[in-house]
């Protein structure tokens, strides 16, 4: 059986290790969060700001209104060939119609015609996500992936509940990508299929997910080469399809899997431990390559009586299925890194121009996923690894912000700036839950 990894599974342990470290809430199956920190992220974490943007779920958030609307579904051709439409994790605050993708980590114009996202020594990549969600609809990206021992690289759509299709590419299996899916975050081993493939890193290709109500398509170059049938999918224990079926963000990153903090299983499917100084580094950072995503929406399931409007998907009950998915005008935006879905106006530097201060009265709530001590929200935090983080330098919109990796599906974050050319990135510290994991059970056990 070939060992296949969730993402969110991993995360939200590795990041509730973290939090009992940090006395950051943590949230879960079994624990909702505060109210004073209400949105809860997919590693698992409580917070507000970017916490209750894209990634924050709605089942163990407060309440139902602690997560903001999710801005929908819009078909196009993103050619990226420049920085322009990206803007930071540590900037974004939901106002779609500036930028079409958010990044943390360090994505480089390549020739004016494609975007590096890369992975230095010592981080977990780049991740690259939209700001517009899709509820089912064709996915496309023409890319090539990176490669060596340890280094997998992702195409993934993920739900703020966890569901989640994915095509993900080991750097030692340069002909083989891996199809997989997961409902909720529930591991199923039995999920992941290989497709064949002509080299991933001296060929572009196009891979596609055409995701429908009822089927699911995984193919490349055009030609289908794997479908699923959501009446497959039905689980007796459940009483559930487990089955994608809300609204996701296309996320495309490489991480590093094989990393010696990681378990054994990782690292073998991973293809070994990760080598940083590898002959498939360029300029000392492996890479991927993404030169164009193209989108085109599909309409909503047969039936569907939620629509109240056009601009945002939200959940009307916390069970995360399609049936819970309404459409509405909802706003998608905060107007600071300390607002929430339930207090979105919340401005603490409202009548001021340089950093923001926190809530008076309170101890500083974490506001950017991955960047401890309130991160970017403009009072200057510290990345995962202790480093000074200041809010308004980590986000340019040159691809100065944090690092970010995905694994099995999916997202890291952390938090030092590049320049967001062709040159080599800085050195970054290492902050995804997939490195932090073992680091963080290392301590546990001293």
């Amino acid at each position: 059986m070939r060992a296949t990894f969730s993402a969110a599974a991993a995360l939200a342990a590795t990041f509730s290790l973290a939090s009992a470290a940090n006395s950051i809430p943590t949230c879960g199956a079994n624990s909702q969060c505060p109210s004073d920190t209400p949105c809860c992220s997919q590693y698992g974490q409580c917070g507000v700001g970017a916490y209750c943007l894209g990634g924050c779920n709605p089942r163990y958030s407060h309440d139902l209104q602690s997560c903001v609307a999710a801005p929908t579904c819009q078909s196009a051709d993103y050619k990226l060939n420049s920085l322009d439409d990206v803007q930071a994790n540590t900037v974004y605050l939901g106002d779609s119609s500036k930028a079409n993708w958010v990044s943390s980590g360090t994505p480089v114009v390549y020739q004016n015609d494609a975007i590096l996202l890369t992975m230095a020594p010592n981080t977990v990549g780049t991740l690259l996500m939209s700001t517009h969600y899709v509820w089912y609809g064709q996915i496309s990206a023409t890319m090539t992936t990176s490669q060596g021992a340890g280094v997998v690289t992702a195409f993934i759509m993920m739900s703020d509940v966890q569901d989640e299709i994915d095509f993900e590419f080991v750097g030692v299996e340069l002909e083989v990508a891996q199809s997989n899916y997961y409902f909720q975050g529930i591991t199923d081993y039995g999920n992941e299929q290989p497709l064949n493939v002509s080299n991933t890193v001296q060929n572009t290709h196009t891979y596609t997910i055409d995701w429908q109500p009822d089927s699911l398509t995984w193919s490349i170059d055009g030609i289908p080469l794997r479908t699923l049938n959501r009446n497959d999918t039905w689980n007796s224990n459940t009483q559930n399809y487990h089955y994608p079926q809300s609204p996701s963000r296309i996320q495309l990153s490489p991480w590093p899997a094989g990393l010696q903090s990681n378990g054994a299983g990782t690292v073998a499917w991973a293809g070994g431990l990760v080598d940083w100084n590898s002959q498939y580094m360029l300029n000392g950072y492996y890479y991927a390559l993404v030169s164009e995503v193209k989108v085109q929406c599909y309409n909503p399931p047969s039936g569907f009586s939620n629509n109240h409007g056009s601009k945002a998907y939200y959940y009307d009950n916390s069970y995360g299925t399609n049936d819970t998915v309404a459409t509405g005008n909802n706003s998608t935006e905060l107007a600071s890194f300390f607002a929430t879905g339930d207090n979105p106006s919340v401005n603490p530097n409202a009548a001021a121009s340089g950093t923001a201060a926190a809530p008076k009265n309170s101890a500083t709530p974490e506001t950017v996923p991955g960047v401890s001590g309130g991160g970017a929200a403009g009072i200057g935090g510290t990345d995962s690894s202790g480093n000074a983080q200041s809010g308004t330098a980590a986000g340019s919109a040159q691809g100065s912000q944090s690092s970010a990796g995905s694994g099995g599906s999916t997202t890291f974050q952390q938090g030092l700036g590049g320049s967001g050319t062709s040159q080599a990135p800085p050195k970054l510290a290492a902050g995804s839950a997939v490195a932090l994991l073992g680091f963080f059970v290392a301590c546990l056990l001293l």
